[in-house]
């Protein structure tokens, strides 16, 4: 019976390395050599002999070249084993940069959070008061901004440890939206309009969610989209008036307070208490009206810090998730009525 020995490679294999590899995919990425050169801060030289050393391994392994020359000016040709390649070499520097990762963040070497604009002080606070520890352990501490469409997205992949930000949770299908994730909540809250319109077009302080459509808007993406996806479906554009779609809120601030455009933008009621409290002196002088909610199912926009479910749990008191984890509790208390 024959022993089983130490599994063998091919030696040309074993002499591939990361860095060619990951050459390979930006050659693939960037159609040329030159191409590849320039994002990677390198010679053309060096890249051309990176895949001439690649095209001599691979055709001596399989048979088959990985990249064909194509003339001045064409891109490269990569063959079917250079495509099956390429994308072998995306798997691996991809699996091998997340076992880094996840080693480093299971030592408590790495932590990577991320935060809305509105939220970033409220980490920032709790940061200071871990800051100490971090230092003395050598914690590399990533704040990153995200956007609120984003937020899940980024925790799934584990890009992010840690998110401080919004989402909106809508009646019957909030348990389900939530169940991955650990929630610290800081508060719920609805829709608020900021307007420039004057009293006699748009009086009082709060105005009915279903009376929206009568009114120019400005509105946004992300946590607005969803609200009014939620109250008006899919098709909300079409039933409502808009006046100025953005991405920013700055911008639809200086839309109205330049009256370029006459009508009411969309925030969040934490976004309007800051604006009528001059706590926002880039709404300042706009007027804020809360909306009531009176169409489509009760939904809310909550705010608050979001991790991974059942992952503080499989750390120590000491890691450094749990530590910020602490510092953002402490911090919750003081910053809940704020936007």
């Amino acid at each position: 019976m024959a022993l089983l020995g130490p599994q063998q490679y091919p030696s040309e294999l074993l002499d591939t390395t990361m860095d060619q590899l990951r050459t390979l995919i930006v050659v693939r990425e960037t159609g040329t050599a030159l191409g590849a050169a320039r994002r990677l801060g390198r010679e053309q030289s060096s890249v051309q002999k990176q895949l001439d050393t690649m095209n001599r391994t691979f055709a001596a392994l399989c048979g088959e070249e990985l990249v064909l020359k194509q003339g001045r000016g064409r891109d490269a040709l990569f063959t079917a084993t250079g495509e099956a390649m390429v994308d072998l070499a995306r798997r691996t520097l991809g699996e091998w940069s997340d076992g880094v990762h996840d080693a480093r963040r299971r030592l408590g070497r790495t932590l990577s959070v991320g935060t809305t604009r509105y939220t970033l002080g409220f980490l920032l606070d709790a940061v200071e008061r871990v800051s100490e520890d971090y230092e003395r352990d050598d914690v590399d501490l990533k704040v990153t901004h995200v956007r609120t469409g984003d937020l899940f997205t980024k925790l799934r992949s584990k890009e992010l440890d840690l998110v401080c930000g919004s989402v909106v949770v809508t009646e019957g299908e909030e348990a389900e939206l939530l169940a991955p994730y650990e929630v610290m909540e800081w508060r719920r809250s609805g829709l608020s309009l900021l307007t420039n319109l004057p009293q006699d077009r748009l009086p009082g302080t709060s105005f009915r969610a279903r009376d929206l459509p009568r009114l120019p808007l400005v509105v946004s993406g992300g946590v607005i989209g969803r609200v009014l996806k939620a109250w008006y479906g899919p098709e909300y554009r079409q039933k409502l008036s808009i006046a100025a779609e953005i991405e920013a809120a700055h911008y639809g601030f200086e839309l109205l307070r330049s009256g370029v455009v006459s009508g009411a933008m969309l925030v969040t009621r934490g976004i309007g208490e800051a604006a009528a409290d001059g706590r926002l002196p880039e709404a300042g002088g706009l007027r804020t009206l809360d909306i009531v909610g009176d169409v489509g199912p009760t939904t809310e926009v909550l705010v608050g810090v979001f991790t991974r479910r059942g992952e503080r749990d499989s750390y120590g008191a000491g890691h450094p998730l749990n530590l910020l984890w602490e510092a953002l509790t402490a911090e919750s208390e003081r910053w809940w009525l704020r936007p």
